[in-house]
């Protein structure tokens, strides 16, 4: 029963050993990350030019007397200083799990004397006592055994325990996690089953969770493109707007002599030009896009991964707990050359044929017990055999026959009050059991055939046998025992129900979904082919990925979905692979193992309800339901941000021409000024609130999960979307400049003029909202969508419109004279004008963006 290695001194370490080893190699901790202070994430985040041109423009509103709108700016500025200070302590957190993790209190030797101490006073060489339920503290080689397995589902991703063997050939160098019969135990892993002495080899950093920890300080999140692009934008338009600026303001003051006004014009130039809007834009579309993904269960740890999910290509998903549900369930039982499949979803009743199997299996069970396969035995047997007589929980366990690498099989010796016989009832590697059972050739052959075809489905599978014993000793080994075979059972960790329609909309939307496990290739096949993965029967071992170069693995990954037996180190690399190959990639996962690749991922997605801290920490959203098909959701929602981000920016540039060309032409021509900076303002008033809130609660075009991810290298501000927002603005700019000069030439005085022309702008405006809801609907289909923010910022626009052309004093304030009905009836008329051609121009594009699809 139990393994032991001969010459090992089992006394232990010493105090003074302690003492030295403690002052060279340090606690068995993890490093600590130093985390930047307040003051130091302020002073990096106000050296980006976007936050410098927030807070120029703040300036300039507050040197104006509007403190709101300078407020407002400056506000933001201390909003993305808190989101970047988010992220900083990001990985902090992540450090901190994994130390609290893998610092288990420890039940060491030293001085000969057995004592518990704090895992982190662990140190190498000690002598470490292992049992039933034990957290291993440190990297360690086993030094004597007793049917010990050990759940390293932390490391290599996998919900089946695995056996654990002293070697006398084991080398004093430790090997990776996974597989059995292994010597080796792993620092944060729990010992399911039997007991153990082991050496500690390494502590800290240098155990498997130590490396993991290391690789997730080493990597840094990227800045998204999305980001980056604006950032480029702002600056160059904030650069031509200073100088233009300037310059008009020379001009006013050369030829006209008025200086003051020169300077008042360059301001309002500069007012018109500055796009204070694009940063604000940003920040408030991912904000509530943040918000709107927690009402579909997905929280946003990073929010700039929101922008990306409109990008993703390619989804790696980790099999154990993502696609599966991380626990065992027995699904099928052989016996007597029958078989039954176990409905868990629904009352089954299990028929009298495979009674015994299912109580004998129980049997040879622990009654409390770790293992995930003899939990699912118990469960199943607690319902299935309720109200009979093969559950026995007044039967006494007598002893107990624990596998060995010589016998994958185990046994427990029962007494029952009725009976004067021992019975005993056996579970184990079916090769094992029927060894035990000594059958003959034929019978032997017929059972390895039922064998193969479960394992074939990617089933682990487990033979059951019983025998009774009617002497008082018992013999020292199973195979004097009489053993007859009763069947099969078969268990499987169980897909969760909503995966297959998942992936399906997954590549409906042009997303590649590229399965990682640390499972064996017959399991993941299995697997990929009930949840419809494309190319099921392809796949790449951890062992050849190790042996390909990075080029031979980029050309590799372009057609494998299916990657087996990988270490953590590996999954990494992986997803490195797909960004050097210019993919997007979001990675799905929920254990420690998958902490460093959802960190290097664009897009990090944990499991929030069986997910470990570490991935929550290290991924940019989490599922809080753990439902895979929330990926889905997460998708569109990030592609719906991004298509309506884009008709806000159209907006933004569309409404800045007319207004840039209403201030520049008429300095230019010698004309009395159009606006002044109360009308930027006031146009602000509705720019600002249009742009960033009514364009984000517009829903999403219908097509939006039936076209591929919009490129890596694409642009926001594309020639498409500047375009369009051009030949918007431009229009508008021709029509209200012409209505301006025509009134002038028609001999009305400038402040009715200016009143009459900025009154069509803002209806034009209006209108301009209206037209930008959709870029595939007419104006007149989107009234079906609600949105009641656009029917109050519109009615508030038109209120305080019809307060400034009306009332005396506002339109004194505003220099406008007081206009009459028919006025405005004019200027309604012209903007109704402006808005058909619009709509005019939309349908025309519309119509030919479809020939070209067709024709495609």
């Amino acid at each position: 029963m139990n393994k032991t290695l001969v010459n090992i001194d089992l006394m232990g370490l010493t105090d003074a050993q302690v003492l030295t080893l403690l002052g060279e190699e340090g606690y068995n901790d993890l490093p600590s990350a130093k985390p930047r202070n307040v003051f130091s994430i302020a002073f990096s985040v106000c050296r980006e030019p976007m936050f410098i041109l927030l807070v120029a423009c703040g300036v300039i509103y507050l040197l104006l007397g509007n403190k709101q709108e300078a407020l407002m700016l400056l506000g933001f500025v201390f909003v993305v200083m808190g989101i970047t200070f988010f992220q900083e302590r990001k990985t902090e957190r992540a450090l901190e799990v994994l130390r609290n993790l893998s610092s288990p209190r420890a039940c060491v030797i030293r001085n000969g004397v057995q004592k518990r101490i704090p895992g982190r006073e662990v140190v190498r060489g000690d002598i470490v006592m292992l049992v039933e339920g034990d957290r291993v503290p440190a990297d360690a080689i086993l030094l004597q055994s007793t049917s010990m397995t050990v759940d390293e589902a932390l490391l290599t991703g996998e919900s089946v325990a695995v056996r654990k063997l002293v070697s006398d050939t084991a080398q004093m160098q430790i090997a990776a996690p996974g597989g059995d019969d292994l010597p080796y135990i792993y620092s944060g892993t729990l010992v399911v089953q039997g007991k153990g002495v082991a050496q500690v080899l390494s502590i800290g950093v240098n155990t498997a969770i130590g490396r993991i920890g290391k690789a997730l300080s080493s990597i840094q999140p990227e800045t998204t493109h999305i980001k980056l692009e604006i950032t480029k934008v702002v600056k160059l338009a904030s650069i031509a707007g200073f100088a233009l600026a300037a310059f008009v303001a020379v001009w006013h003051g050369f030829i006209r002599h008025d200086w003051l006004n020169g300077f008042l014009s360059g301001i309002t130039l500069a007012m018109a030009i500055l796009p204070e809007e694009l940063p604000v834009v940003l920040t408030i579309f991912l904000g509530l896009g943040a918000w709107r993904m927690a009402q579909k269960n997905v929280l946003t740890r990073h929010v700039p991964a929101i922008e990306m999910l409109g990008a993703a290509t390619v989804l790696c998903v980790d099999k154990t707990g993502t696609l599966t549900q991380n626990k065992m369930e027995l699904v099928q039982f052989c016996a007597s050359d029958s078989m039954f499949e176990v409905e868990h979803k629904q009352e089954t009743d299990l028929p009298e044929t495979f009674h015994e199997t299912l109580e004998f299996a129980v049997l040879a069970s622990h009654r409390d017990p770790f293992d995930p396969m003899e939990i699912a035995i118990r469960e199943c047997g607690l319902k299935l055999l309720a109200d009979t007589e093969h559950l026995h929980g007044d039967w006494q366990l007598v002893d107990d026959y624990p596998l060995t690498k010589e016998l994958l099989a185990m046994s427990r010796v029962w007494k029952s009050h009725h009976n004067a016989h021992y019975i005993i009832a056996a579970k184990g590697a079916p090769e094992a059991i029927i060894d035990l059972c000594h059958l003959d050739a034929k019978t032997k052959q017929k059972i390895i055939q039922q064998v193969n075809t479960l394992a074939e489905k990617g089933l682990r599978v487990l033979a059951v046998a019983k025998a009774k014993f009617i002497e008082k000793t018992l013999p020292e080994i199973q195979h004097d025992f009489e053993f007859e075979f009763l069947g099969l059972t078969a268990l499987a960790d169980p897909i969760r129900p909503s995966v297959s329609a998942a992936i399906k909309e997954a590549y409906n939307a042009g997303i590649r979904v590229v399965m990682i496990t640390g499972d064996y290739p017959a399991t993941a096949m299995n697997i990929a082919r009930q949840i419809g993965l494309q190319s099921p029967d392809e796949v790449i071992t951890g062992a050849e990925l190790s042996g390909f170069t990075d080029l031979e693995l980029q050309a590799r990954i372009k057609t494998v979905n299916i990657f087996c037996r990988v270490a953590p180190e590996q999954k990494l690399k992986l997803v490195n692979a797909f960004k050097a190959d210019g993919e997007i990639v979001a990675m799905t996962g929920d254990g420690v193992n998958d902490a460093p690749a959802l960190k290097a991922a664009h897009i990090g997605i944990a499991m929030g309800g069986r997910g470990t801290d570490v991935a929550r920490e290290s991924a940019s959203l989490v599922l809080l339901d753990d439902d895979f098909s929330s990926i889905v959701g997460a998708v569109k929602l990030g592609r719906r941000i991004f298509d309506n981000l884009r008709k806000a920016i159209a907006f933004i540039i569309a409404v800045h021409v007319p207004i840039v060309g209403l201030t520049l032409i008429p300095v230019m021509l010698g004309w009395p000024a159009v606006l002044m900076p109360v009308h930027i303002l006031f146009l602000q008033l509705i720019i600002d609130p249009v742009c960033s809130i009514v364009f984000e609660a517009e829903p999403e075009e219908a097509d939006v999960m039936q076209r591929p991810p919009r490129l890596s290298s694409a642009r926001l501000f594309d020639f498409n979307l500047l375009k369009h927002g051009l030949l918007q603005g431009a229009l508008l700019l021709v029509v209200v400049l012409a209505m301006f000069g025509f009134t002038l030439y028609r001999g009305m005085g400038a402040d009715e003029a200016r009143a009459l022309t900025f009154t069509t702008l803002v209806l034009a405006n209006i209108g301009l909202i209206l037209t930008n809801r959709s870029w595939s609907k007419s104006a007149l289909a989107t009234l079906k969508s609600p949105n009641p923010a656009l029917w109050w910022i519109i009615s508030g626009a038109l209120v305080i419109l019809s307060l400034v052309i009306f009332m005396p004093e506002p339109s004194r304030l505003f220099s406008f004279s007081q206009l009459h009905l028919d006025d405005v009836a004019l200027s309604g008329l012209v903007a109704f004008a402006i808005f058909g051609l619009l709509e005019i121009f939309k349908s025309f594009r519309t119509s030919i963006s479809k020939i070209k699809k067709r024709t495609a």
